[in-house]
C-alpha cells in the first residue's frame, strides 16, 4: 500500500499535454546542455593549460546572467511567454552550433567566452518565461507533483550524461558533443513549437526599471518568499564546495573519485524525486525547506570529515536528496502563492539567488582553503549552512510558519487575482495567476 503513496506522482504528465511536450523538450535539451556544461571547459583547458580560464568561463557566464536575468523577469510577465520560449531556443541552438564550428576550425580560446556569454545571457532571458509559464499548464493541487516532475529529467541528465561526456570526448572529440547539442536542440526547438497558447496577461505590464523595482518589492513584502530566497543563497554560498572536489578527490584516491563527486549529489536528489509521491500531503513548506538546508549543511560538514570514496559519496548523496527536498518546497511556495502577473519578475530573482551563490560560494570555499585548509574550509562551510539557516528561520516568523493554504491566500483579489489553470481566465481584474537542474 505504501508503494503508489511513496512513488513520483506522474499524473501531471498524464493530464496535461503542453507539460509533456515541455517535460521532453526540456528533458532532451538538458540532457545536450550537459554534455556542453562539460566539453567547454574541457576544451578551455586544452587550449590554454590553466585552471584559471576555466574560471574564468563562469565568470564571463554569471556576469552575462546578472545582466539578463531581471530583464527576462520583466520580459516574462510583459510578453507572450511561449514566444520568449522559441525566440531563446532558437538563439541557444544557433550559440551551439557555434561552439560546433569553433571546434572544427581548430579552436579558439576567446571564442568560447563569446559564446558562454551568449548562451548564459539567453538562459537568463529563458529561464524565468519557463518556470512562470508552468504554473499556468496544471492546476494548483498539482504544483508539488509538478514540481517533482519537472526536476526528474534534469536530474537524470546530471547523473548519467557526464559519463557519457567523458566517452565522447575521448572517442570523437568536443566537435561530436557540440554536434548532439545541436540535435537535442532542434528536438525541443520541435516540442516548443506544438505548445498550445497561454493566456494572455489579465493587464499590461511594461519592461522598465519600475517593473523590476516592484518585483523586487513584492519580494521584500513577502517576507515567507524573502526567507526561502535567503536559506537558498546561505547554503549554496557557505555550504557548496564545489571548487574543492578536485582536491578532495586527489586525497580520496584520484581522478576516478572526481566522477563520484559530482554525480552522488544528483543521484541523491533523484531518489528523494522518485520517490515524492508522499509531499503532495505537506503543507508546512517554510519547515521543510529550512530543516532540509540544515539537513544539507550537515552532509556537508560529513562529508569534510570523509576518510574514504563511499563516505564522501554517501555524505553528498543526503546532502542532495535533502536538497530536493528543499527545492520541492520553494518551488511549490513560488507557484502556488506568486501572483502569475508578477511572476516572470520573481522568477528572475530566483533565477539570480541560486544561479550567483553557488559561483560565489566556489570563491568563498577556495578563500578559506587557500587560509585553514582543505577539511577546514567543508566543515566551516556545512557549520555556517546549518547555523543562517537557524538564524533565516528565527528571524522571519512568516517563513517558518508558512503553509499551502495561508499561501493560496497571497492570490486572492486583495493583492490580485488568480488566473487558474492554463486555459481559464482571471476571474477578477488585477494580477493573473516552473531548473530543473
Amino acid at each position: 500500500m505504501t508503494g503508489p503513496r511513496l512513488a513520483i506522482d506522474l499524473g501531471p504528465l498524464r493530464r496535461s499535454r503542453d507539460l509533456r511536450l515541455l517535460f521532453i523538450g526540456r528533458g532532451v535539451s538538458f540532457a545536450g546542455s550537459m554534455l556542453t556544461f562539460v566539453a567547454v571547459p574541457y576544451q578551455a583547458y586544452r587550449i590554454s593549460h590553466s585552471s584559471l580560464v576555466v574560471g574564468l568561463l563562469s565568470l564571463a557566464e554569471l556576469a552575462a546572467l546578472l545582466l539578463t536575468g531581471m530583464l527576462g523577469g520583466a520580459l516574462a510577465d510583459a510578453a507572450d511567454r511561449r514566444r520568449i520560449l522559441r525566440l531563446t531556443e532558437a538563439g541557444l541552438t544557433l550559440g551551439s552550433g557555434a561552439l560546433l564550428a569553433n571546434a572544427l576550425l581548430g579552436g579558439q580560446l576567446w571564442v568560447l567566452f563569446v559564446i558562454a556569454f551568449f548562451q548564459a545571457g539567453l538562459d537568463g532571458l529563458q529561464r524565468p518565461s519557463l518556470d512562470a509559464m508552468i504554473p499556468r499548464l496544471v492546476p494548483v493541487e498539482d504544483m508539488a507533483a509538478t514540481s517533482a516532475v519537472m526536476t526528474l529529467n534534469t536530474q537524470v541528465g546530471m547523473v548519467a550524461v557526464p559519463a557519457l561526456a567523458g566517452l565522447l570526448l575521448s572517442g570523437v572529440g568536443v566537435g561530436g558533443a557540440y554536434a548532439v547539442d545541436v540535435g537535442t536542440f532542434l528536438v525541443s526547438m520541435a516540442c516548443l513549437w506544438r505548445l498550445g497558447a497561454v493566456a494572455a496577461p489579465a493587464e499590461d505590464s511594461e519592461i522598465s526599471l519600475r517593473a523590476v523595482a516592484e518585483g523586487l518589492r513584492y519580494s521584500f513584502r513577502r517576507r515567507d518568499l524573502l526567507g526561502s530566497y535567503l536559506v537558498d543563497i546561505n547554503a549554496m554560498f557557505f555550504g557548496m564546495p564545489n571548487a574543492l572536489f578536485p582536491q578532495l578527490a586527489a586525497r580520496l584516491g584520484g581522478a576516478s573519485v572526481l566522477g563520484v563527486l559530482y554525480a552522488a549529489p544528483a543521484a541523491g536528489s533523484l531518489l528523494v524525486t522518485l520517490a515524492s509521491g508522499w509531499y503532495r500531503r505537506v503543507s508546512r513548506q517554510g519547515v521543510v525547506i529550512a530543516v532540509a538546508a540544515a539537513v544539507w549543511g550537515a552532509g556537508i560538514i560529513a562529508l569534510g570529515f570523509s576518510r574514504a570514496e563511499w563516505e564522501a559519496a554517501l555524505a553528498l548523496v543526503v546532502a542532495g536528496g535533502a536538497d530536493m527536498v528543499s527545492g520541492l518546497g520553494r518551488m511549490t511556495m513560488w507557484n502556488e502563492s506568486i501572483p502569475d502577473a508578477i511572476r516572470g519578475r520573481l522568477a528572475g530573482i530566483e533565477f539570480l539567488s541560486y544561479s550567483t551563490g553557488p559561483t560565489l560560494g566556489n570563491v568563498e570555499s577556495g578563500v578559506v582553503e587557500s587560509l585553514a585548509g582543505l577539511r577546514a574550509s567543508i566543515v566551516s562551510g556545512g557549520v555556517l549552512c546549518v547555523i543562517g539557516t537557524a538564524a533565516v528561520a528565527m528571524a522571519l516568523p512568516a517563513f517558518r510558519h508558512y503553509r499551502s493554504q495561508d499561501g493560496r491566500r497571497h492570490r486572492d483579489p486583495v493583492t490580485s487575482t488568480d488566473a487558474g489553470p492554463a486555459g481559464t481566465t482571471p476571474p477578477l481584474p488585477g494580477f493573473r495567476a516552473p531548473p530543473t537542474p
